[in-house]
């Protein structure tokens, strides 16, 4: 798997050559009756082309938001997000509905959002394509390989109410990838399935990842399916807090092993968000004490009194 993009330098600002997916102190307020939420308070975010990510964050920590202006359902506030080189926030109305069709590819949660009941899954698959420049065989061809790809052949001629939840979801994933884009974004795609169907779905998830090289970034709160990528970012408050890479290797003796590491995200200001259960383990309030050492930084409960101010 492609190996995530390097950080731009802190004096460096990001551009749509960086990444994939690039979001650079992205914002987004929702005002209403004389009351504003601040569902993305300044976010930053890169996914290099090829990678297979979660995001995970409580509810309204601002994943669903992130995920509708990534799919160009949603415009942001204030800051810049690019996806695939082309800049969100400077596009017409036009481009954006060009956008969407080709660039991107988009999976509900609910399955009854994704196609349409009174056609079959090979049906669905086709519409899409109507609009782009293929012939009809070619259409037919790639909508049978895409079933076939992720395990769905045999419900080509059936309609969703003759299939199960996860052959929905997967007739969905074929429907995100007709017109080949570039990232596919997947908001919770396995929330409303039993764990072995959840399974088979992400599966499928991972072979539109590894087969067809598209980009994938899956909102979920099944810690079966974060536990599944390398690499999995937590939003909080608004903000990206935290990663956490996982990778393969071996013990001395030869047994594979999985290595986990997280980590902070530090923004181009500095600023770091502690992970809560640590803070609250350590009794972390206001501020903590630091001390810099020659190959890192340490961070300490504030111990100081009165007396030592």
């Amino acid at each position: 798997m492609t190996q995530p993009a390097p950080p731009a330098p802190q004096d460096q600002l990001p551009t749509g050559a960086d990444g994939m997916i690039v979001c650079d102190r992205l914002v987004r307020i929702y005002s209403g009756e004389g009351i504003e939420v601040q569902a993305l308070q300044g976010l930053d975010l890169l996914i290099a082309e090829g990678e297979l990510t979660a995001v995970i964050g409580a509810a309204g920590s601002g994943k669903s938001t992130l995920m509708n202006i990534l799919s160009g359902l949603d415009k942001p506030t204030a800051g810049a997000v690019w996806v695939a080189g082309q800049n969100l926030g400077a596009m017409t109305a036009r481009a954006r509905l060009a956008y969407r069709r080709k660039v991107t590819g988009f999976i509900w949660q609910q399955a009854s959002r994704n196609l349409l009941p009174y056609m079959t899954a090979r049906q669905n698959v086709l519409l899409p394509m109507r609009l782009g420049l293929l012939g009809r065989r070619e259409r037919q061809r790639r909508a049978d390989l895409l079933l076939g790809t992720l395990g769905i052949g045999h419900c080509a001629d059936r309609t969703p109410d003759r299939m199960s939840g996860g052959e929905q979801q997967r007739a969905a994933i074929a429907t995100a990838l007709a017109n080949q884009p570039k990232v596919l974004l997947a908001d919770e795609p396995t929330g409303e399935l039993d764990s072995a169907t959840a399974h088979d779905v992400f599966a499928a998830l991972q072979t539109a990842n590894a087969e067809l090289g598209v980009t994938v970034l899956v909102v979920t709160h099944d810690p079966a399916v974060s536990g599944q990528v390398r690499r999995t970012i937590a939003i909080r408050d608004g903000k990206t807090s935290s990663e956490t890479i996982r990778h393969a290797a071996t013990d001395a003796q030869g047994a594979p092993t999985l290595h986990v590491r997280e980590y902070s995200t530090l923004d181009r200001a500095g600023r770091v968000q502690l992970p809560r259960q640590m803070i609250r383990r350590l009794g972390m309030r206001s501020r903590v004490e630091l001390q810099e050492e020659s190959d890192h930084i340490g961070v300490w409960p504030d111990q100081s009194t009165e007396q030592d101010e």
